[in-house]
């Protein structure tokens, strides 16, 4: 199975030591990947995504890999957000408080506060991701973000905005009912549900946010990534914690897949779709969607090679730790 110029349009790299362990993961398998801004002090301002931006690069040493860099969102002045646009492929807004590092995100969503930063977003084509949660109770957290993104859209139709690694039904079919939202899926909210996170033993590898939810979410997803529907891109959301972090109480969320992405991809894409479908679910349709090209491409082939999954990687547990899977990256 062979891919071209394979995106992850959202991805965690973190920082300092867990940066050099992950990041040649993404870089080997990845043309590009929408690096989110959420590290230990958010990434507001352009000096310090610059350097963010040099030490992935020195991270990833060789490797033909683009990292489109992303701000924290605030509300940027439209002269700040000119001098900015060239550098950055996106803003990411997150919700005060919902995830890793997000404790300076926005706490309420009135329209006319954030209207000066999105009309300017909007006439610079700078695109807003979102991570898509309320406070409510867990399981509904996202369903009920779906009114929050109905008045996004409909006040700001030019913005393209990016529901992020979406995980149920309501959010599926939003997406079909205004043209200027579209979606990340990740690969871990194909495979699992909330049962495999807390139904037996709790396996805190598993614990991300947004939670895993229902058979009938998982369902959804899988319908629209395995048909190649033309809305919907690949993100991974490969966020890595050190074992101590997990295996604790207080489990920080996130699951790392960055290791297994493409070869588990290839395996589902065989069994309930097809290659073709796959090529526009990891590239082309985040290549539509964001006018993105490439000067060099880079190919990808993967082979039929059964090999076991690592039980960690340096201090990190790998989505599908100490599985066999029937794929490889040839190299």
């Amino acid at each position: 199975m062979t891919l071209k110029n394979p995106l992850d349009m959202h991805l965690h790299l973190r920082d300092e030591e867990v940066l050099n362990l992950v990041a040649p993961f993404s870089a080997k398998d990845f043309k590009a990947g929408v690096i989110m801004p959420n590290l230990i002090t958010p990434l507001t301002d352009l000096e310090n995504l610059k350097a963010y931006k040099q030490r992935i690069i020195k991270a990833i040493k060789n490797e033909d890999f683009i990292p489109l860099m992303t701000l924290f969102f605030q509300n940027y002045d439209d002269k700040f957000l000119e001098q900015t646009k060239d550098e950055i492929f996106a803003i990411k807004l997150y919700p005060a408080g919902i995830t890793t590092n997000s404790d300076n995100g926005i706490s309420s969503f009135d329209i006319e506060k954030l209207k000066p930063t999105l009309n300017a977003m909007s006439e610079l084509n700078i695109p807003l991701l979102v991570h898509g949660e309320t406070n409510d109770f867990v399981m509904d957290r996202e369903a009920n973000f779906a009114k929050i993104y109905e008045k996004l859209a409909t006040n700001f139709p030019k913005l393209k905005i990016v529901m992020e690694h979406i995980t149920t039904k309501t959010l599926c079919d939003l997406l079909k009912d205004y043209e200027n939202l579209y979606a990340t899926i990740t690969l871990h909210h194909l495979i699992i549900t909330l049962d495999d996170v807390i139904g037996g033993k709790m396996d805190p590898h598993l614990f991300c946010k947004p939670i895993a939810k229902r058979y009938e979410d998982k369902d959804a997803l899988c319908e629209l990534a395995f048909s190649g529907y033309e809305k919907v891109m690949f993100g991974s959301d490969s966020a890595p914690h050190p074992i101590h972090t997990k295996e604790c109480c207080g489990c920080a969320a996130g699951v790392f897949s960055a290791p297994v992405i493409l070869p588990v991809l290839a395996e589902l894409f065989e069994k309930n779709s097809n290659e073709e479908n796959l090529q526009k679910f990891i590239s082309g349709n985040a290549c539509k969607i964001h006018n993105l090209k490439f000067e060099k491409e880079k190919t990808i082939t993967l082979e039929k090679n059964t090999w076991q999954v690592p039980q960690k990687y340096g201090d990190v547990v790998p989505f599908m730790a100490d599985k066999f899977l029937e794929f490889k990256t040839k190299l």
